[in-house]
Order: structure tokens, then sequence, then C-alpha cells
């Protein structure tokens, strides 16, 4: 059971690791990617699909502005997908946030903003609680 993470640009790893520090506090595994959906969509599949056929994995996607990573990992993965969208500051959140909330059908994501609770959300999603 882990955690992949993939957010849609290397500018991100500020975002994630706040969610992996969280991560690491309730113990449970992950991993992180980086991988923009618009501009390596292909990438963003591969990924997907190295974790096709294991069980116990949760995505979390960390994109802000127009969010289409979130939407094309639960698109393509029959995964729990969690969306972390990281914001400078609520101006940006106000802007920025429906492109997260607002997905294609059949494409289900979770919207979790505090990356401590997104943390725990996958822990529970994964059943890790000890």
């Amino acid at each position: 059971m882990r955690v992949v993470i993939i957010a849609g640009s290397t500018s991100d790893k500020d975002h994630v690791t706040k969610i992996s520090d969280h991560l690491d506090n309730l113990g449970v595994p992950w991993e992180d990617h980086a991988a923009s959906a618009h501009k390596a969509p292909l990438k963003v599949l591969e990924i997907i699909n190295s974790f096709k056929d294991q069980s116990g994995i949760v995505f979390i996607t960390v994109a802000g502005r127009s969010n289409a990573l979130s939407g094309f990992v639960a698109a393509n993965s029959s995964k729990p997908v969690l969306a972390c969208p990281p914001f400078k500051d609520k101006t940006d959140m106000l802007v920025n946030i429906h492109s997260t909330l607002q997905m294609p059908s059949k494409a289900p994501v979770l919207t979790v903003l505090d990356p401590g609770n997104c943390a725990l959300a996958a822990q529970r999603i994964l059943n890790t609680n000890r």
C-alpha cells in the first residue's frame, strides 16, 4: 500500500513536501513524480500504468491553474484520486479552484485543500490506521 503523488511541475515541490511530511508522520509509504498532463501526457500515462496491476494505491495530484492532471489521472485509472492543488494565496485559490472542482464525467476526483487533511484522507482510504 502506498500513495503516489504526481505533481504537474517540479515547481510544486514545496507543496508535495507538505503532503509527504504528513504521510511520513502517519507512517504511509509514498513516492512522487512530476509530469504535466498538458505537456507530457504520455509520461503521466506511463506513471499511472506502472501501478495498474497493484492494489492499495492512492494517487494524489498536485496541480493548480488549469488542472488537467487530476481528471487525466482519474480518467485513466481505477485507483482513487485526491487533488491537493497548490495556491499562492486566497486570491489565487479563488481564481483557480474551479478547474480542480469541475471534473469531466467518469473522472471522479476528491479535492482536499489542506495538505495534512489530504494525507489523512489517503491514509484512511488505504486503511493504514495504527
